[in-house]
């Protein structure tokens, strides 16, 4: 699976893309941010307050609850807003 990184998330991670396979456990996007934190201190900087985060899966916002089996494509990102 693709995860791409933006804005201030990308520079705490310190990079933009990784190609990852997820453990077969990890089946919503809460459990794929537990599971991205673990990856390295950048990673657990970028992801400690879920509430400063959204993810969408093959660019369709999704819910922490959403299934990730399947994804192509997960972009992780603050919150956007309109200007």
């Amino acid at each position: 699976m693709q995860i791409l990184y933006f804005a201030w998330v990308r520079e705490r991670i310190g990079v933009g893309e990784e190609v990852l396979a997820p453990p077969a456990d990890v089946a919503t996007v809460a459990e794929l941010l537990d599971w991205l934190a673990t990856q390295s201190p950048g990673h657990a900087a970028a992801l400690a307050d879920r509430s400063a985060i959204r993810v969408a899966i093959d660019q369709d916002f999704a819910a922490p609850d959403a299934p990730v089996a399947g994804a192509r494509e997960v972009a992780i990102f603050p919150p956007v807003t309109g200007g």
